[in-house]
């Protein structure tokens, strides 16, 4: 593939050079991130979370073992606005590979710049806070950039219409937000029916045991549809678990308020305490916003804390079955240390 110069240009001013392929003849935006994981670049991309961010992965080298078949991604598509890389490798090499990392992200039209110093573009973006950006060709400079958080990026990537799955007696229903899939994998590994609906999707007049909110992209305050249903629903009773996204549309339907995290938390290494078991695990974690602690009702209380920065990774009520994390307890990629929130969740909608 031929390569030409190019520059990842973040609107703060600092400009990071390297190479993108030759289709590439215009400026593509996002908000630039980082995330920290040595392997699973595959997931990250598919994951709706990321959408309109221009990923940058810290490790250096990418792409070395290729492009899984489509049952291991958690999306049908690549949903990052844009991949930074170090080195990127121009070999698959593994049984499994259908794709070179190269290939997939052409045929997606998905801009790449590779060459760069992400050890740069990391600190850069961890003194000053993730950026508005642009990968564009060495001698171009766009006279403005788009804020994606301005955008309804979950409308964008939840899914269209109602969906079933499984059999049971019980039956949960998921709001897709923007749903990786290993999620749905979690929840089907149970004898229970799941409802899979939109996020502006009014389900509080039908029959549930369980209530499930999922991750997404972008700013909660956005998702003014999900949070009016959530609160109607609380009216119901029935055990609820929200993940990343979800968490925080959690939050604001209890009155509690978000705000945005200088460089969010990206990666799979993780530590977050567990404060009813007492015991530290390493999570998954894919969000820019969080919880503000001092203003969860008296009702709740911090059920997580991230270890890194004292954030609140998780919230509980007192009293009710419902909770939430801001990590990702479904894992892939990631470690698996918290996939026993899945348990709790359903033996809460076994007795509802």
């Amino acid at each position: 593939m031929q390569l030409a110069s190019a520059k990842l240009l973040l609107k703060s001013g600092e400009v990071f050079h390297g190479l993108s392929p030759s289709w590439q003849k215009e400026p593509f935006f996002g908000e630039a991130v980082f995330t920290t994981g040595m392997t699973g670049y595959v997931e990250s991309l598919t994951d709706p979370s990321y959408a309109g961010q221009i990923l940058v992965f810290t490790y250096p080298l990418i792409g070395n073992y290729g492009v899984p078949p489509r049952s291991f991604w958690e999306s049908e598509k690549i949903q990052a606005a844009g991949v930074v890389v170090g080195d990127i490798s121009p070999y698959a090499s593994h049984w499994d590979s259908e794709s070179t990392l190269l290939d997939w992200l052409e045929k997606e039209r998905i801009p790449l710049l590779t060459g760069a110093d992400t050890r740069a573009i990391a600190k850069t973006l961890r003194k000053k806070g993730v950026a508005l950006g642009a990968i564009c060709p060495e001698h171009t400079r766009p006279r403005e950039f788009s804020d994606p958080n301005r955008e309804h990026l979950v409308k964008k990537v939840s899914l269209p219409a109602r969906q079933e799955f499984g059999s049971g007696s019980k039956k949960i229903i998921a709001v897709d937000c923007g749903m990786k899939e290993n999620i749905m994998r979690h929840l089907l590994k149970y004898p229970v029916q799941v409802v899979r609906v939109p996020f502006d999707y009014d389900y509080t007049e039908e029959d549930y045991d369980g209530l499930f909110i999922s991750n997404g992209p972008g700013d909660p305050m956005v998702c003014k549809e999900t949070i009016a249903i959530l609160k109607k629903a609380f009216k119901k009773k029935k055990p609820i678990f929200g993940i990343c996204l979800g968490a925080q549309i959690l939050a604001l339907a209890i009155d509690a308020k978000t705000f945005k995290l200088k460089f969010g938390h990206r990666g799979q290494n993780h530590p977050c305490k567990d404060h009813e078991l007492g015991r530290c695990i390493l999570t998954a974690q894919n969000h820019g916003y969080a919880i503000r602690e001092q203003t969860i009702p008296k009702d709740w209380k911090p059920l997580f804390t991230s270890l890194n920065d004292g954030s609140i990774e998780g919230i509980v009520h007192k009293t009710m079955p419902w909770f939430a994390v801001q990590f990702h307890p479904e894992s892939n990629p990631g470690p698996t240390d918290a996939a026993y929130l899945f348990d709790r969740f359903y033996e809460e909608v076994k007795k509802g």
